[in-house]
């Protein structure tokens, strides 16, 4: 018999180098190279609205007070007033003297509506804020109150309270303010929270043409924009209506939209997004010259005018 062969010894494995501390810190060097483009910021988050809720509902209160304050029973007689049998003391004027279904003119001028004389020659100037919260009659309010929560909303959860609380004000000062100076206006009592609204649909345009680069389908967008703006100033044609708070307030928040809405351009990243280690071969600039020039002529125009 041979003798038994023995089992051949399995090779070890190759023993690698470990690597010195140079080494380490070359490949770090290099991975930090390779490394130019940081990945994406988050994404910006959304304010929770309150402010244009609260809004809705100052505006709603204040009618109801004013239907209260009215009492159309009592000063025009149960046979001049409708549904007084449901609403009572809340119950509307005739269709001859408010076909809105709201208070009496006197009630409303009594209240802080805009009136020529008593803001002209008067110099009762906190008329031009006390009629921007008081309504001609249910129609209008409820027109006024849907457009707030479509506009309103949507701004406020973008640009949150602190921008859409101011440009709300400014426009409906423009809007009473471009009102009392119309001559044609001096035999009219003007309300409603028009002029305001209106500003929000000019701000949401200078919101579109400022932050012109972060817009994909800009025509598309531009051309939406203007068609709503220019239904909405038709409707100011209309007998009754007030055009001229509704373009003064639009003007307002066109120019004030230029100022409190403006945002960084695309593909800009700030410093406190990007990691430590990474470095950005092309820096975007925050905002474009053009967001410059409209934010100062917009701020000289609203201070001075």
């Amino acid at each position: 018999m041979g003798r038994p062969s023995r089992p051949s010894p399995s090779p070890s494995p190759p023993v690698e180098p470990t690597p010195s501390d140079d080494d380490i810190e070359k490949g770090s060097k290099r991975a930090r190279h390779k490394s130019k483009v940081p990945p994406p910021p988050p994404p910006s988050k959304l304010w929770k609205p309150w402010l244009m809720p609260l809004m809705f509902v100052a505006n709603i209160s204040v009618f109801i007070y004013t239907m209260y304050v009215n009492d159309c029973p009592h000063t025009s007689g149960t046979s001049k007033c409708i549904l007084y049998e449901y609403l009572g003391r809340y119950s509307f004027q005739s269709f001859k003297e408010n076909p809105l279904l709201g208070p009496s003119y006197i009630t409303l001028q009594t209240l802080g509506g805009l009136d020529w004389t008593q803001v002209v020659e008067g110099k009762e100037y906190w008329r031009l804020f006390s009629c921007m919260w008081l309504h001609a009659g249910l129609i209008h309010l409820l027109i006024n109150m849907l457009s707030l929560l479509g506009l309103g909303i949507r701004l406020e959860r973008e640009f949150g309270f602190v921008r859409i609380g101011p440009l709300y004000m400014i426009s409906g000062f423009g809007g009473s303010l471009t009102s009392v100076l119309s001559l044609a206006r001096k035999r009219i009592v003007s309300v409603g929270a028009s002029g305001a609204l209106f500003g929000l649909l000019g701000s949401m345009l200078s919101e579109l043409i400022t932050n012109w680069s972060n817009y994909t389908n800009k025509c598309s967008a531009l051309s939406t924009m203007l068609l709503i703006i220019c239904l909405n100033l038709a409707i100011g044609f209309l007998p009754r209506v007030d055009n001229s708070a509704h373009i003064g307030g639009f003007v307002s928040g066109l120019l004030a939209g230029f100022v409190l809405l403006m945002r960084p351009q695309y593909g800009y990243i700030s410093s406190k997004h990007v990691p430590e280690g990474y470095q950005i071969k092309h820096k975007v600039a925050k905002h474009q010259v053009h967001q410059y020039v409209l934010f100062g002529i917009s701020l000289v125009l609203l201070i001075t005018g």
